[in-house]
């Protein structure tokens, strides 16, 4: 009880009240979340081949006009690890080199002023598309060949960072650059590499350490490596071009190994850039301006509703909202050179940690990092970009983490299939094609599982019963990832809009993907938030591919048993009630003749007048029939039986034991009795 009282009580707003009630909260989470945005933007900035306070830019974009138009309280709008392979593959397809160390040339300016003009038109596709409402196309895409394609941006950053954090300069594919990686600690600057295998040690050991004691919790690991980086580089004098020679070779060190930043105060004004809209009359401008729009809505999307989920209040965010909003920011951040941005998950995953309640904690972070990079940008020159290469290679590591092969092999093989599909598809070709070959892996396998084509994208949804409180909705033949959207607008139209109850029974249904049984458990948090009570039915007759509660349902002939008896006419009917009133849903009485083994071993055949009465029932109940055949009757009276597995096509076209229909009634008065205090409490005038 303890845990909704604040989700009834005192919700924070971002209002003029909240900015004045929470402003001590937001304010310190703002500071704690800026310490970990500073370095990030850097680096995720240098990466995606653009200048280093193009990231600190879109920050600062973010954080003013998420604060005006979304309605997500919680997450934090920036520059993601995410997008990198996007940006990064832009700049370099208009000539642009994307190299962290080095000059920055003609080519580099001219590709990055180029990729901001693809930024400006994918942000007015974002926006478009929240007005006409889409933010439900997030919905459309399966999860694992998601979570395949963010593994392999996590092995391509990875891929990429290597180089960098060993003072190497490198190009080519993600798959050659990891097949170079000997060549690349051989050549390693040991200087260099000395700051970046520290960097990436810090970062992998020091949140073990947060752990253990709590003073450190409040020390995030990016502004430790910062504190050790800065001096090391300083030890190395990297701000003086010079050489040093080790183990008779001489190697190169200077300022190409700092991030480049303005070296006066308010130099920032110095570094806006404004898109160049003529690379738009480039056919490839328009392949690159679909990427950065459907990647970089969909990161955005799947960022906004995993801090929903986090969120202690469990505010729900506009996502048709928070789209415009992320394209408003885009549009602004491009037109002054900022990189695009979304909802990121890590630095909001860390605001809410870090105690903020309203969306001025993402304001307040944006403006101290407004204030270091104007006052203090003499100092942010001095980071080591070997440093902000260790903090990538750990974010990469993350995103391609072997748990994340686990987890996917626990909710099915079949999702593992699709998942390695995709990272291999993207590894080897590019983010798009890669993530369409995952999602026509799932569709194949789907057909595979008999599947009909024509419901793949419309599914057969048909309402049955409306009693005013309750809807009960049927659908047929598939649930899957491709037609779920039709499946949730009927969902919301006929429940949350209309403010009832809802029950979808999928007993008509040869197949329920991990997919749509995850939004299946989305769905029902949503409609508990708002007081309702939504159920999902008919899924005992569909086997589960995993033991995953969320692994995908399909239906196939399952094992149940079957009871035979043959005892004197004169017992009939009460076995027969016996039977039903012990779970048999129906049962076959058949009179025949017959004898038995004294009957035969008398030396003459006796055949006698019986009934043959067959019952199938699940296990738990046939079991209960037997023990009250051995109890009550074999003493008694002579008869016979035996007990058989079967092959059904439906088990619950057999009656349940009563037992577990008892259970499934309670749990049936819990759910309405939860939904009906969750009104109750709603009902009630907040503090």
């Amino acid at each position: 009880m303890s845990n909704e009282a604040p989700v009834q009580r005192d919700v924070p707003r971002g209002n003029l009240v909240g900015f004045k009630k929470y402003f001590k909260d937001d304010i310190v989470s703002g500071l704690l979340v800026f310490l970990i945005a500073l370095p990030l933007c850097l680096v995720i900035s240098i990466a995606s081949g653009f200048p280093p306070i193009a990231g600190i830019f879109t920050a600062i974009v973010g954080s003013v006009i998420a604060t005006m138009f979304s309605d997500s309280e919680l997450t934090i709008k920036g520059p993601a690890a995410g997008l990198i392979v996007i940006v990064l593959g832009c700049v370099e397809s208009f000539g642009g080199d994307g190299s962290s160390i080095g000059g920055w040339g003609a080519n580099d300016v001219a590709a990055y002023r180029a990729a901001l003009a693809v930024g400006v038109v994918a942000a007015l596709l974002q926006i478009f598309f929240g007005i006409f409402r889409a933010g439900i196309l997030g919905e459309f895409f399966p999860i694992s060949a998601v979570h395949g394609m963010l593994a392999a941006i996590g092995v391509i950053i990875i891929a990429k960072q290597i180089p960098v954090a060993l003072g190497v300069s490198a190009s080519g594919t993600p798959i050659e650059m990891l097949g170079k990686i000997p060549e690349f600690i051989a050549s390693a600057n040991p200087a260099i590499a000395a700051i970046g295998l520290t960097s990436v040690l810090i970062m992998f050991v020091w949140p073990m350490i947060r752990t253990k004691t709590s003073w450190t919790k409040l020390l995030p690991s990016p502004l430790i490596v910062l504190l050790v980086a800065i001096p090391m580089g300083m030890g190395f004098d990297l701000m003086h071009k010079h050489s040093y020679t080790l183990q008779n070779h001489e190697y190169q060190l200077g300022e190409q190994y700092l991030v480049e930043m303005p070296k006066h105060v308010f130099g920032m004004f110095d570094q806006l850039t404004t898109p160049d809209f003529t690379a738009l009359a480039q056919p490839k401008a328009w392949s690159w301006v679909f990427m950065f729009f459907v990647i970089g809505s969909l990161e955005s999307l799947l960022s906004a509703k995993a801090v929903d989920l986090l969120d202690p209040w469990k505010r729900k965010t506009n996502m048709d909202r928070d789209v415009i909003a992320v394209g408003i920011g885009n549009v602004c951040a491009s037109m002054v050179g900022g990189l695009p941005m979304i909802s990121e998950i890590v630095r909001s995953k860390a605001n809410i940690d870090n105690g903020a309640r309203t969306r001025f904690a993402n304001f307040w972070h944006g403006m101290f990092l407004l204030v270091c990079v104007a006052f203090i940008p003499m100092v942010l020159h001095r980071i080591p970009v070997a440093a902000l290469a260790a903090m990538l290679i750990y974010t990469g590591f993350r995103l391609a983490h072997p748990q994340e092969f686990m987890n996917v092999w626990r909710i099915g093989r079949e999702q593992l299939v699709i998942f390695a599909v995709t990272l291999v598809a993207v590894l080897a070709t590019d983010l798009l094609i890669g993530i369409a070959i995952g999602i026509a892996t799932k569709i194949a396998m789907h057909l595979s599982n008999g599947v009909p084509l024509k419901t793949l994208v419309k599914p057969e949804i048909e309402l049955l019963d409306d009693d005013g409180q309750t809807v009960r909705l049927v659908a047929y033949k598939s649930a899957v990832f491709s037609n779920w959207i039709p499946i949730r607008r009927q969902i919301e139209r006929v429940g949350l809009l209309e403010r009832k109850n809802v029950e979808l029974d999928l007993s008509e249904t040869q197949l329920v993907d991990h997919s749509v049984m995850d939004k299946l458990h989305e769905m029902e948090a949503d409609f508990e938030q708002q007081g309702l009570v939504f159920n999902v039915t008919g899924l005992d007759a569909h086997e589960p591919v995993a033991a995953h509660a969320q692994s995908a349902r399909r239906r196939r002939v399952s094992k149940i048993q079957r009871l035979t008896v043959v005892a004197a006419p004169e017992l009939q009917t009460t076995l027969e009630n016996e039977f039903v009133r012990l779970g048999a849903s129906g049962f076959t009485s058949t009179p025949c003749v017959g004898a038995g083994r004294s009957d035969i071993q008398s030396g003459e055949v006796s055949r006698k007048p019986q009934v043959r009465i067959e019952v199938i029932a699940p296990p738990g109940a046939c079991n209960e029939m037997i023990e009250v055949i051995r109890r009550e009757f074999q003493p008694k009276h002579k008869m016979t039986f035996c007990l058989e597995t079967v092959l059904v096509a439906r088990t619950d076209a057999f009656a349940v034991h009563p037992a577990a229909a008892k259970e499934g009634a309670a749990k049936q008065d819990t759910a309405h009795e939860r939904a009906a205090n969750l009104r109750d409490r709603q009902a009630q005038p907040q503090s």
